[in-house]
């Protein structure tokens, strides 16, 4: 035993400590990044079992794609499954946006922070098996490219919308452009609904709450919870009821 402490006081030097503290933040870093992937995969599993199994057609479309991540995750479901659908991915390519609203205000929301280029983006999808004839990236902030789509332009017809914008003035854009395209059975997913300021609601779910409130012919239920701030819900008809 002796001769084992004396063998690692030698061991470390000045340089040791910070060594090792680099190799603990990667090792937690690679953990968490494992935990994000499988949440995410059980929910996305789910997700495209209901639309199988409930009938509900329609594309896929994320707002916020840095990293690629959820979008192979997507992939994943719909290439295993019978039922073809595209994929788009709404994204700056060049990271968040500068801050247009107090409830943009967060400490980790920054202008051009989460950033992933669009060759980047290609690559991560070619490496994972993805042709380019299967998805559509719109590149550009959404303030610039959603406002100039019109109701009628693609994608119409959607059956998830998964939002990683995080920002509340990013959301409030992407779910003006989802009105006209909700449906009944559609799910609307939220990467950071249970992100918020110290002061203030915030963010996804601060533009969400101002959705509904001044859109009371769409009902949200809460579907399935993912990861530490993430929340899906299924869209309803308000106008449905249990006695018709």
């Amino acid at each position: 035993m002796m001769i084992f402490l004396e063998r690692f006081a030698k061991a470390i030097t000045p340089a040791w400590i910070p060594r090792q503290l680099r190799r603990w933040k990667h090792r937690r870093r690679a953990t968490d990044l494992e935990a994000a992937w499988q949440i995410r995969r059980e929910f996305f599993w789910k997700a495209f079992k209901a639309f199988d199994y409930n009938g509900i057609s329609g594309d896929y479309v994320e707002f916020g794609s840095h990293g690629g991540m959820t979008f192979r995750l997507a992939f994943d479901q719909i290439s295993a499954r019978k039922i073809k659908r595209r994929m788009w991915a709404f994204d700056s390519f060049c990271g968040l946006p500068e801050a247009s609203a107090p409830a943009d205000d967060h400490p980790h929301w920054k202008k051009g922070g989460l950033a992933t280029s669009v060759e980047a983006f290609h690559r991560i999808c070619r490496v994972h098996g993805m042709k380019r004839d299967a998805y559509s990236t719109v590149e550009g902030f959404y303030d610039e490219t959603l406002t100039k789509l019109a109701d009628t332009d693609a994608p119409v017809d959607i059956a998830l919308a998964y939002i990683d914008c995080d920002m509340y003035s990013s959301t409030k854009t992407v779910l003006d452009f989802l009105l006209p395209r909700l449906k009944h059975g559609m799910i609307v997913a939220f990467d950071d609904y249970y992100c918020w300021s110290a002061d203030q609601i915030s963010g996804e779910r601060r533009a969400l709450l101002e959705f509904l409130e001044a859109n009371t012919e769409w009902r949200f239920l809460q579907y399935r919870d993912f990861g530490w701030a993430g929340e899906s819900f299924v869209v309803e008809r308000a106008e449905q009821t249990l006695t018709e």
